[in-house]
This record gives C-alpha cells, structure tokens and sequence, in this order.
C-alpha cells in the first residue's frame, strides 16, 4: 500500500469510526424519561381530569389579519395539544381592558397572559423597545436567532420579570414597508417638516431627519391622510396595508428599514405561569412557537399576493433616496447613544443585538445578500 491509498484508506475508516461511535449507543433509543436533566415532576397526564383557563387579551380586534387570527390559531393548537386540559379564553382589544392596557392587566393579574408588541411598553423602560427590532436591524430570521441562540430571550425576560412578567415570541410581521406618501420623496429635503404618522425607535430616527412624527390610532389614519392632516403613515406592509386603502390617498408606496423583522409577543402573568404543571409549561412553549414561525410564513404569503394587486390598482413603488438612507442610519446612531446615556438597561440590551447582528451580517454578506444579488 502507498501512502495515498494508506491516507485514503485511513481517512476513510475515521469517517466511518466517526458516524458509527465508538460504541454500540448508535443502537440504542434515545430515552428521554431517563434524561438526567428530566424534570422532577411526574409531568405525564398530570392534568387529566383537570382544566385550566387562560385569560388572554390582546392589542388587536377580533379576527384581526394575520396578528388576530395568529392568537386564535395559538388558542385552538393549546386546546387540541393539551386535550382540552388547558383552554385558552381571548378577549380582543377593548372587550376585557383596553387595547394598551394589556401589559399592566397582566403584570397585576388581572388577566393571565396577554398578545401584543414590546415597543408599545418602551415609556415603562425604554429597552422594551429594542426587543421589537431596530432600523437597520435584525430581520425577522436574525432576530429569532438572537432571542434562541444568543442571549436575547434571557435578556428579555430578565428585565420583564421586574414586573411579574414571563414573555415568549408571539409572531413577526417580517420586514415592513417605509410607508405611503401623499407627495413623492426625491432626495433628504423633502421629508423636512413632514407629518407623518410612525411610532417606536423609528419615528425618533425620523423626528432627527426633520420628520414631525405623529401617534394615531388605526381608526383615524386614512381620514387624517385623506383631509392632509398627516402628509404620510408607516403601517405594516402590503396584506394590511391594502385593507386600509391608504393607496386611495397616499399614492406613493416605499420600501422600508424602519422596522426589518418585528416581533409581537405572547407574554404570561409569571405567578400565573410558574403554577403551570411542566406539562402545560411545554404546550404553551411548542404552542408559541409554532404560532411565532406560522405568523412570518403567512405575512409572507399575504404580501406577495397583495402586492400584486397593489401594483394592478396602479401605486408607485419606490425607494428612499440615499440621502433619507444615510440620514436615518446617522440618526440611529444618535438614538441609540442618547438611550444608552439615559438607561443602562437599553445599553446592555444594545451591546448584545450589535455584537450578534455584526456577526450575522458578516455571514449574510456572504451568503443570503449574494445569493439574491445574482437570482
């Protein structure tokens, strides 16, 4: 034998010795009821018999698109896993407490469990903001993988723990549009003085590009665009937008980086959850998530179908000019450095997003950008 065949030949047989083991557990099952980290509670039909009820509110109203039925689908899936040992009774904004109201309902224990969004908590502790997304962040894939794999679940329900809080990811609208404008934007000197309707860490970017940002309820948005109370609104992106028929008066359509991949949340009243036997604990985790990965799938389903017939009812799709890009990635920088200043908590939860998004942009550069550069 040469020395090539002897290094094939070698190489070949590690290989092997490496997908076999080095020992006969390739041939036995993987038995997690002698797991050594089982949990020590019998967790088996420990509920059978028994039924627990969930009072879950949420921000949206009843068979909202998309973010509404997303819960509903959530409550259906816990009482089919559970066999009806656990039910889950939604009440949509305003029927139990008020749409925003659903943070404090919770954390008192009013209700159990509420579905919403972190940002809308930021006036609490402004870092609540951050755990949405960012401009210029994570996509909704990103943003998944820092909560799992790197540190932000941790982070997150370190910080609502402070207020009798047990959050899980509740869904993601994916990456969102920049908005409907009733005039066109050419270039930075058009959005000067702009009224625009847009919340979160956005509309303070905005506000430091010479935007006056404006907080609406849904209900009012269409009227104050079409009476040019507002001159623009950022809402979602095309499944929803197209149900509140902006393109009737905001013509102009833009591409978005105000919000890459936001994520709503499930959030549980945490004296609530701890009492939750192990058993129950899992079905409204396997629940979450399945309802967190559906959401992103259907908001992508939605938007490519309504996109198309937004292009057929004749809006003008654009994106901002490199000027309004580089202003707003300028303007984060500010934000970021004036909230770190005021909240420690906001810096620490900044330093992990940056460190992991630094790491995933290198790989996207590498990978996904390329690959949809050359499609």
């Amino acid at each position: 034998m040469n020395r090539r065949e002897f290094l094939t030949t070698t190489t070949a047989l590690g290989a092997t010795a490496a997908l076999s083991g080095c020992n006969d557990s390739n041939h036995v099952a993987i038995d997690y009821s002698k797991h050594p980290k089982k949990s020590e509670h019998k967790s088996v039909h420990y509920n059978r018999g028994k039924k627990t009820i969930i009072k879950l509110a949420t921000s949206w109203p009843a068979h909202f698109p998309i973010m509404g039925t997303g819960v509903e689908y959530f409550a259906k899936r816990v009482y089919e896993v559970s066999g009806g040992n656990l039910e889950v009774k939604l009440y949509p904004k305003n029927t139990l407490v008020p749409a925003l109201a659903v943070f404090d309902a919770a954390s008192n224990g009013q209700i159990d469990a509420f579905h919403s969004g972190p940002y809308y908590w930021k006036g609490k502790n402004s870092a609540f903001s951050l755990f949405s997304g960012i401009p210029f962040g994570f996509t909704a894939q990103e943003i998944n993988s820092w909560m799992l794999f790197g540190g932000g679940m941790e982070l997150w329900r370190e910080l609502y723990a402070k207020y009798n809080l047990h959050p899980f990811m509740g869904g993601n609208t994916n990456i969102q549009m920049g908005g409907w404008f009733r005039k066109p934007i050419q270039s930075l000197k058009d959005m000067q003085g702009l009224k625009m309707r847009i919340p979160g860490l956005g509309g303070e970017v905005f506000a430091k590009m010479g935007v006056n940002p404006v907080l609406l309820p849904a209900g009012e948005i269409y009227t104050s665009l079409e009476r040019g109370m507002i001159d623009a609104t950022e809402w979602v992106g095309p499944a929803l937008d197209i149900k509140m028929g902006f393109y009737k008066v905001a013509p102009y359509y833009y591409s978005g980086w105000h919000e890459p991949g936001s994520i709503l949340e499930l959030t549980f009243n945490k004296h609530f959850f701890e009492k939750l036997s192990p058993e129950q604990k899992a079905i409204v985790e396997v629940c979450a998530n399945d309802m967190n990965s559906r959401m992103i799938y259907e908001f992508h389903s939605q938007n490519i179908v309504a996109l198309q017939k937004l292009k057929e009812l004749g809006v003008k799709l654009g994106k901002f000019p490199s000027d309004v890009n580089e202003a707003g990635k300028k303007a984060l920088v500010e934000v970021i450095a004036e909230q770190s200043a005021k909240n420690s908590a906001f810096k620490d939860v900044y330093a992990s997003i940056d460190n992991y998004l630094q790491l995933s942009k290198a790989w996207s550069d590498v990978s996904l950008k390329a690959y949809l550069n050359i499609r």
